[in-house]
C-alpha cells in the first residue's frame, strides 16, 4: 500500500511505496541438490549429465526453438556448451533427473539473481520430449520456486519469447501472473524477440505452496499417472492477472 510523506522543501506530499520493515537481502542460491517425490535437481555437471541429456534431447530438436543456443549436433557440442554453463553463478544451471527412472531429462536455471531487490528469475528451461508434461518437470519448477520464497526472495520471475505460447501457458499454470510484453527486448539467433513477463510475489506463496502440494499428492494421480485435479485450476484463483493470449 502506498503512503504519503511530506519532505522539507516540498509543497505537496508525494506517494511512496510501503515500507519494507526489517528487510534483509536473501542469500544467493547455492550449488546444491533439491529433491522431491518425482524430480531431483542437481547442479549441472558435464561429466554426470551430458550423455543422458544429449541423448534425451535428440528426440525433439524443436525444444531449442526459443532458446538462445542449440540444437546440438553431437554430444561433444553439447558438452562444450555445458562446460561453460556449469561454471557460471548467474545463470546457475541445474539438471533435472526423473526420480522414477533415475535419468536426467532436462535443465533449468536461476538467473537475474538480485538479492538486494529480493528478485530472482527461473529460466533457460530445456526439457526433453520425454520429460515434458510429466510430474517430474512440474515438480522441478515448484522446487525452484519454493526454494526462492523459502530463502526470503520477494519476487520470482519468469520471462519468455512472447511467441512461445507453451512457456506462457506453463508460467500461468504455475500461478505466475502476467505482467505484460517488453517489445523488441532483445535479438535471439538473429531474430527479434518480444518478451512476455510473469511473476509471483511472496504474499502469494502460501496459497501457491498449498496448490503445489495438493497437485503433487499421490492421490491426485490414477494408476496410469493421469492427474485428477489440474494444477491450473488450483492456481487460477491466485493469479493477479491472466495472460490475454491464453484466453
Amino acid at each position: 500500500m502506498a503512503t504519503t510523506v511530506r519532505r522539507a522543501g516540498m509543497d505537496a506530499a508525494l506517494p511512496l511505496g510501503a515500507e519494507v520493515a526489517g528487510w534483509t537481502p536473501p542469500p544467493r542460491p547455492a550449488r546444491q541438490a533439491m529433491a522431491g517425490r518425482h524430480a531431483v535437481l542437481e547442479p549441472l555437471d558435464p561429466d554426470r549429465h551430458c550423455a543422458e541429456l544429449h541423448a534425451a534431447n535428440l528426440a525433439d530438436p524443436a525444444m531449442w526453438t526459443y532458446l538462445p543456443y542449440g540444437p546440438f549436433a553431437s554430444e561433444d557440442a553439447y558438452r562444450h556448451w555445458a562446460e561453460s554453463a556449469a561454471t557460471t553463478d548467474d545463470p546457475l544451471f541445474f539438471a533435472v533427473r526423473d526420480a522414477r527412472s533415475g535419468r536426467a531429462g532436462g535443465a533449468m536455471s536461476y538467473l537475474r539473481i538480485a538479492p538486494e531487490a529480493g528478485s530472482i528469475e527461473i529460466g533457460h528451461i530445456a526439457l526433453s520430449a520425454g520429460m515434458q508434461r510429466r510430474p517430474a518437470a512440474t515438480e522441478a519448477m515448484t522446487l525452484m520456486i519454493g526454494w526462492a520464497f523459502g530463502a526470503g526472495y520477494r519476487r520470482v520471475e519468469w520471462k519468455c519469447n512472447a511467441l512461445n505460447l507453451a512457456s506462457r501457458r506453463a508460467a500461468e499454470r504455475l500461478g505466475l501472473s502476467y505482467e505484460g510484453i517488453f517489445r523488441q527486448a532483445t535479438v535471439v539467433k538473429g531474430r527479434n524477440r518480444d518478451t512476455a513477463w510473469f511473476a509471483a510475489i511472496d504474499s502469494e506463496w502460501p496459497a501457491l505452496k498449498a496448490a503445489y502440494a495438493a497437485w503433487l499428492e499421490p492421490a491426485n494421480f490414477d494408476a496410469d499417472g493421469r492427474q485428477r485435479l489440474r494444477l491450473s485450476d488450483l492456481t487460477r484463483p491466485i493469479l493477479a492477472a491472466r495472460d490475454p493470449a491464453l484466453a
